[in-house]
Parts: structure tokens; C-alpha cells; sequence
């Protein structure tokens, strides 16, 4: 069995604002002649002076160090904004004490798996808006979603994702009833990414919580026997069956730094 591609996942922090581009700084370094060069030794570029010259710029490093070895799947560039759409999942304690068994039992078969910040279903694949479209983008979204109706869904199904770049590997929860609500907002959500000609969803998305993820491709040591016995743990845990039962009160897009919230009806 193959993993399934991960539903609107950048394999680095997509939430970061894309920031710099392919740009040469103008002028040289010269030195006099018969004079040994200086040590080179590169300094930031003031926004002030690159201001004076708009097709200049430096390229930062993309340290994926930085990111927990995430690696990104497009590159910084000032003024871009790594933008994604979802609906957001609003853990209970419940919820997180049966996370404290799933996990460790995952990471007997991979120890580098680690718990997710915050959960969440997704809407949208991460794209990039240029900064000034932002507030259009997300007023073209609320009034798409204005007339839809809140909804329950369950999420029961342990399933292991990867992203397209195989990258990373995610442990979520598939979504087993309120799919096609999910994807009647996702219609909408695709009518506004065309709109601004960005990319669309998955055309057969399966909606899901993450849990956990680490660095790589490790479908291949989390499916088959682990995960039959992560979907027993979830089936065995104490009225599972209700605490994987939310709702979906809200539709929310993060640009950059930015988060916007559209509550359903």
C-alpha cells in the first residue's frame, strides 16, 4: 500500500513569509592594485539601499536546520507569502491523552516522529500570494463561504500521508463522514485559487488531522503491521468514537503571519 499524498502540505514552514530573490547587488568589490583582497565578509543589505535599487537583492540561506530539516518547497522571495486554507481542529484533553498513546506507539517503528503544534483539516494547497493581494484573496474566500452551514465530521481512520516531495511523512486521522462537506468547501475554495490563478486542490483529497511527522519518507515502516495496531489503539480507546466526532465552525487562511477567520453559518 502507498502512502497518500498529503493534502496541502509545503514540505518546510509554508507559514513563513517567503522572503528574497535572485538578485545581484549592484556595483563590485574591487581592490587596488597589488593590494592583497580583504577577507570577504557579506553583510546584510539595508532595506533602505535596496529600495533605491528594486532589481537588486540579496538571497538569504534557506537553513533547514532552522525548521526541524524541513525542506522548502519554493523559495523565499520578499513580498511573496506562503498562504493555506483550512479548517481549524480545536483539540480537547481527551483528544490529546489518546495522542499520548498513539505516538509512543509509532515511534517504536520510527523514533524521529514528533507531535504536531496544532491541528487542523485542510482546504488548499500552500500557494503563494504577492503581499498586496492578500486582503482581496480573503475577501474573495468569505464571500464564498458566507452562505455555508456548520456541519459535523468524524475523523477515525488512522492513515499514513507523505508529502509530494516525499520530504516528510505525516500520521493523521482521515476524515470517515462529513467528506462531502469538506469537499463542497473545497469547490469554493478552488473557485477563488482560480480566480487569482493559483493552484487548485487535490482532485481526490483525502481530508485528514495530522498527528505526528518527521523528516523523510517513512511510509514504508509506519503501514502494514503499525498501522493495524494504531487503528486498534484508536478503535479500543474509551468512547473514541465520540471524541472523534467536531465540528467545523470556521474556515481560516494563514498568510505569512497573518490569519484571517471566516466563522460558517
Amino acid at each position: 500500500m502507498s502512502a497518500a499524498p498529503l493534502v496541502g502540505y509545503s514540505s518546510s514552514g509554508s507559514e513563513d513569509e517567503a522572503e528574497a530573490g535572485a538578485r545581484v547587488r549592484p556595483g563590485t568589490r574591487g581592490c587596488s592594485r597589488g593590494q592583497s583582497p580583504l577577507p570577504s565578509q557579506k553583510l546584510p543589505v539595508p532595506d533602505s539601499v535596496l529600495d533605491m535599487f528594486p532589481g537588486t537583492e540579496e538571497r538569504p540561506a534557506d537553513d533547514s536546520a532552522k525548521h526541524g530539516g524541513r525542506v522548502r518547497t519554493f523559495p523565499h522571495e520578499r513580498g511573496n507569502w506562503a498562504t493555506h486554507v483550512y479548517v481549524p481542529y480545536e483539540a480537547r484533553e481527551e483528544f490529546l491523552d489518546l495522542l499520548d498513546v498513539l505516538l509512543p506507539h509509532a515511534q517504536t517503528y520510527v523514533p524521529r516522529l514528533v507531535r504536531m503544534e496544532a491541528f487542523h483539516l485542510s482546504l488548499s494547497q500552500s500557494v503563494v500570494l504577492r503581499h498586496h493581494w492578500i486582503l482581496p484573496f480573503v475577501q474573495a474566500l468569505k464571500d464564498r463561504v458566507a452562505s455555508f452551514q456548520r456541519f459535523c465530521f468524524t475523523a477515525d481512520r488512522v492513515k499514513i500521508y507523505t508529502n509530494q516531495e516525499k520530504t516528510r511523512t505525516f500520521v493523521g486521522l482521515e476524515v470517515t463522514s462529513g467528506h462531502t462537506q469538506f469537499l463542497d468547501l473545497v469547490s469554493e475554495v478552488d473557485r477563488v485559487m482560480e480566480e487569482f490563478d493559483l493552484t487548485t486542490f487535490y482532485q481526490d483529497p483525502s481530508f485528514h488531522i495530522s498527528l505526528a511527522w518527521c523528516v523523510g519518507d517513512a511510509h514504508l515502516q509506519l503501514e502494514g503491521q503499525c498501522l493495524r495496531e494504531l487503528q486498534e489503539i484508536v478503535g479500543e480507546f474509551e468512547d473514541s468514537e465520540t471524541l472523534l466526532r467536531a465540528h467545523a465552525e470556521q474556515i481560516r487562511c494563514k498568510s505569512g503571519n497573518k490569519f484571517f477567520s471566516m466563522p460558517l453559518k
